[in-house]
């Protein structure tokens, strides 16, 4: 896995970048602010076929000037790497195929269970929730990144 250290390097000082809850049926989008301090749920793809998927979320980042993309990797709660996480690599590396954007991984443990809580906590109704679950959840899982990238 790219080291988020890595990743920063390859991004240009300031722009936006993504993150991605990247599931089976669903990508979760958030986006940071330019100076990469706060991230911001901004909406969920509904997955279709890898195409479709890719062009929707290519269109966003060239609406936004997005600068770099960052994945959620889901590993099992023990830190292996499950069937899960083969997926979402495999989508980063067709991706990367038709993009020049550097592509980083964090670590998504509990960003679902995270995320639900905050729903709850905020008196969401169960289907208010679930159409809005996926782009929290890369919230979620860009705000620990950009923090972890304020610290380097």
């Amino acid at each position: 896995m790219p080291l988020i250290e890595d990743f920063t390097r390859l991004l240009p000082q300031y722009g936006a970048i993504a993150g991605l809850d990247f599931g089976d049926k669903t990508i979760g989008v958030a986006v940071s602010d330019t100076f990469r301090q706060v991230a911001t749920p901004l909406l969920t793809i509904r997955r279709t076929k890898f195409t479709l998927d890719a062009e929707a979320l290519l269109r966003l980042v060239a609406e936004r000037q997005i600068k770099g993309l960052i994945l959620g990797l889901p590993l099992n709660m023990d830190g292996t790497e499950g069937p899960r996480v083969q997926k979402t690599r495999a989508f980063a590396r067709n991706l990367s195929r038709l993009t020049d954007l550097p592509i980083g991984f964090w670590d998504e443990r509990l960003s679902t269970v995270a995320a639900e809580r905050a729903l709850l906590e905020a008196d969401t109704s169960r289907r208010r929730r679930a159409e809005v679950i996926d782009h929290v959840a890369a919230g979620f899982i860009l705000q620990g990144a950009l923090d972890r990238m304020q610290n380097l």
